[in-house]
């Protein structure tokens, strides 16, 4: 029996176009290759994206399910008994919670004033020492009865409905409001004799 000669493997030849020193460095690709890290981050980022995306139309989705709601005071509120308030004075406690002062006139007249700026609506402030009512933001000024008579604002303050209850409380309703310059100061509604 003769030995088998070994047997050489032809070297492979080039890739077509690729000669000389470029086609010793390619090298053959295996099958079934992995992600490059590149081609990771793209699709990394594209999920990252696409869940982002998702989660945000989720959330408006859900968002949309409740409405919004303004929490605002009543507007028919008790203000207490016409004896705790002061003739000739500006009744400020309901300012903060209602939007209201509550003036007895020296003549036993009540009346409520909205605390609303006729100018652009901002709330004025009282200021006691001056006996006026001031707007900070420009400068209108009312006088205690609510008639203006500086700055920019056009008319006077409005009046709110005030009323006796049965129980001897004052009522003051801010849905019904009371303007000046339509003459319905006039109305038994806008005061409240004692």
């Amino acid at each position: 029996m003769a030995p088998k000669e070994p047997q050489t493997q032809a070297p492979s030849a080039p890739a077509p176009g690729k000669t000389g020193a470029g086609a010793a460095a390619a090298k053959p690709q295996p099958e079934g290759r992995g992600k490059t890290r590149r081609e990771f981050n793209w699709l990394a980022l594209a999920w990252t994206a696409f869940t982002a995306a998702s989660v945000a139309g989720l959330t408006a989705t859900m968002r949309f399910m409740f409405p919004n709601v303004l929490f605002e005071p009543p507007t028919l509120f008790k203000a207490g008994y016409p004896d705790s308030y002061k003739p000739g004075e500006v009744d400020e406690r309901f300012k903060e919670k209602y939007g209201v002062w509550i003036i007895r006139g020296e003549d036993n007249i009540m009346y409520a004033l909205i605390a609303i700026c006729t100018h652009l609506g901002c709330p004025p402030n009282w200021l006691a020492a001056e006996q006026k009512f001031k707007c900070p933001c420009h400068g209108s000024g009312y006088y205690k009865s609510g008639i203006n008579f500086e700055g920019p604002t056009p008319r006077p303050l409005e009046r709110a409905r005030i009323t006796l209850g049965e129980d001897g409380q004052i009522i003051v309703d801010k849905s019904r409001k009371f303007q000046w310059e339509k003459g319905e100061w006039t109305d038994p509604d806008s005061f409240l004799k004692l």
